[in-house]
């Protein structure tokens, strides 16, 4: 019997490539998402061991049963990827009450809700979870408050999990992506925010999606047994260096 994986926001980004990547591994994937029409966009890609399971995370009944229905599905939960997110940049000031309500609700929210409704199954099989934050959550940032805030929170979430669940053999990690390569970063980012990043990534460059769902795959496989709650920044480097100075490059 395969192990099963159950991924939040796994329509699209990283979300979709870990599911990819669990699958090729010979995992099943319960693949959720609050975009319907994007789920049967790419569902019939994926094969017999992957299904579609439309819930927003941050609502509390609809979690409960859409978790339920995975377990109809599947027969039990292995590993959940907590990856649905929503990014609100703007001003601090501009930042009123709904706005951050509104990436609460799924950045912190989502993940609490989604993992408390999967413990009992996670109980059963001594699963993992991987909570996804960033590197805003690690490293103040202009225009993010309430995105930085809620992935800062969901790093201490993490550590909640793996000290309260430990017992019962349920590992928890976190991993932090620095800039990823994705449709929508390389659509908004101008060259001159292109250029900085790179400056500012002893890499120096983008990582991509597929490098972000290797490690989550990896935090959920027996290879990493004895590895739980770790908060981990995939990020070139990024959050590891302090101002850069692009003089010194020359």
């Amino acid at each position: 019997m395969s192990k099963v994986a159950m991924v939040t926001g796994a329509a699209r980004g990283i979300g979709l490539a870990t599911s990819k990547q669990f699958l090729a591994k010979g995992w099943s994937v319960a693949l959720v998402d609050w975009d319907a029409a994007e789920l049967d966009t790419v569902l019939p890609e994926l094969g017999d061991q992957a299904a579609g399971f439309t819930c927003d995370v941050s609502d509390a009944e609809a979690v409960q049963m859409m978790v339920a229905a995975v377990e109809a599905r599947f027969g039990g939960i292995d590993a959940v990827v907590n990856n649905a997110g929503v990014a609100e940049f703007g001003p601090i000031e501009d930042c009123d009450y709904a706005t951050w309500k509104r990436v609460m609700a799924t950045n912190l929210d989502g993940p609490f809700l989604v993992t408390h409704a999967a413990t009992p199954a996670l109980k059963t099989r001594r699963g993992a979870i991987v909570n996804i934050a960033s590197i805003s959550g690690l490293r103040a940032s202009t225009l993010r408050v309430a995105y930085g805030t809620s992935k800062a929170a969901v790093m201490h979430l993490t550590k909640q999990h793996a000290a309260e669940l430990g017992e019962f053999g349920i590992r928890a990690n976190c991993v932090c992506p620095g800039p990823v390569k994705t449709k929508l970063s390389m659509a908004v980012h101008s060259p001159e925010i292109i250029a900085a990043y790179h400056d500012a990534i002893p890499l120096n460059r983008y990582g991509s999606e597929d490098e972000i769902a290797a490690l989550i795959c990896f935090l959920c496989s027996e290879e990493a047994s004895y590895v739980t709650g770790q908060v981990i920044a995939a990020d070139g480097g990024f959050e590891a260096t302090g101002v850069g100075l692009p003089a010194l490059r020359e």
